[in-house]
């Protein structure tokens, strides 16, 4: 979402609030329950940039639905999804870290250690990588807590 202003955070933080509140805790859109804004998973790992998935190659999974570029693209993801779900639900990696959680560009993104990250925006993606592992750690460390929290 590219809104500028007190709007975009107003608007971040119900569009977090909606896509959280289900009991299997992925970031989703609104509309559609789009998982990533509708960008194809698998692409990130195949061809180490994010595209758009289409309507056409669509698969349900958590109560998310995951757009893919290809039809190979979503069978790979049926295949094995725990391979190619984002980290903590879809939500940024650097505020699961923080102890929270917020929407995600899926512009701002990295592969560590074979597993999919997904930032906020460029700037927070940048603190991010800043110190990965050590980030991955304190996410890793308060992820359940905010799991728990979200699913009462």
């Amino acid at each position: 979402m590219k809104i500028n202003g007190m709007f975009s955070v107003f608007a971040l933080l119900i569009l977090t609030a909606i896509g959280a509140g289900a009991a299997d805790l992925v970031n989703k859109s609104f509309f559609g329950n789009l998982a990533v804004d509708g960008y194809d998973v698998v692409a990130y790992f195949t061809e180490g940039k994010p595209v758009k998935g289409t309507k056409e190659f669509m698969v349900e999974h958590n109560g998310a639905v995951y757009r893919f570029a290809s039809d190979e693209h979503r069978a790979l993801f049926e295949k094995d999804p725990g391979k190619y779900l984002p980290a903590y639900g879809g939500f940024c990696a650097w505020a699961v870290a923080e102890g929270g959680t917020a929407g995600i560009d899926p512009e701002a993104w990295t592969i560590f250690q074979d597993r999919l990250y997904l930032n906020y925006n460029k700037k927070v993606q940048a603190t991010w990588e800043k110190d990965k592992a050590g980030n991955i750690a304190r996410a890793d460390a308060k992820w359940p807590g905010i799991v728990e929290a979200k699913t009462k």
